[in-house]
């Protein structure tokens, strides 16, 4: 096999969870240009159809779900109309997530279980559910979309910090237990990404300057730039492939140098 081939996903089936628009639809589409056949979920049934649409105008033909990842019966029967639908899942990804910049003394209860269920529990529901055919069809990829707040806590993101890191010791475990039926678990930690979701911290301010938070994060990415969900293809595509193959419960962090950075001297 040449080493370009290995990084091909032709034939392949992969779901993305909640890649109706974002990094989940970056992913997706670059799995789809790589040869994979793209099934996606989002709570929503209007997600649903805005993602449709936008994998449509990418000629894209992908097959969208109306599901809530945390609920197991829904991802039981979502997963098994897939499978009789499309196909066994060969890949999937685990992209699905939200987030609550609260203070934790602020914070409720209820309101940081909703983050450990949608970003813990969640893959860990969905994983478990793919993870029978993938043994019975001899391989397997799972992809969780971690954070660097797998590895750093940072204020107001105490929920968040929690169930990355959680994310990340799940994907060690799956990696660890199913290792030996040629299924690889592995995580990819996006930096500070540009997306709709954070363009308010990237906006100018009204007298021409850098938002006090996107001037935090260009001081502290050796890249000196956000980056984009273009910047997780290549390392999503990899980790699918057969070219990934030996690698197994790693976390593969795309930040542009962050993690590795103290910061500039003052």
């Amino acid at each position: 096999m040449s080493i370009l081939n290995q990084f091909s996903l032709e034939g392949k089936i992969a779901l993305v969870t909640g890649a109706s628009y974002g990094i989940g639809f970056a992913i997706a589409s670059a799995y789809a240009d790589a040869g994979a056949t793209i099934v996606f979920n989002d709570i929503k049934p209007e997600l649903v159809e805005k993602g449709l649409t936008a994998y449509e105008e990418k000629g894209i033909k992908a097959h969208g779900y109306v599901c809530d990842v945390t609920d197991e019966a829904q991802v039981d029967e979502m997963v098994a109309k897939i499978e009789k639908e499309v196909g066994v899942i060969d890949i999937l990804v685990n992209n699905a997530g939200i987030i609550k910049r609260i203070p934790m003394c602020e914070m409720k209860a209820s309101e940081f279980r909703q983050v450990i269920d949608v970003d813990l529990n969640a893959p860990f529901i969905v994983s478990k559910a793919v993870i029978p055919s993938m043994i019975k069809k001899g391989h397997g990829k799972i992809v969780n979309i971690c954070s660097m707040m797998s590895e750093l806590g940072r204020e107001t993101v105490s929920a968040y910090a929690a169930a990355k890191g959680g994310l990340k010791m799940l994907t060690k475990n799956i990696a660890s237990e199913y290792g030996e039926c040629n299924i690889q678990c592995n995580g990819i930690g996006p930096g500070y990404i540009a997306t709709p979701q954070t363009a308010p911290l990237r906006e100018t301010q009204p007298d021409g300057s850098r938002h006090p938070f996107d001037s935090f994060i260009i001081s502290k990415t050796p890249a000196a730039r956000w980056g984009t969900p273009e910047d997780l293809m290549g390392p999503a595509v990899f980790l699918a492939s057969d070219a990934s193959d030996f690698v197994n419960g790693h976390v593969l962090y795309v930040d542009g140098g962050i993690l590795a950075y103290i910061g500039k001297q003052p």
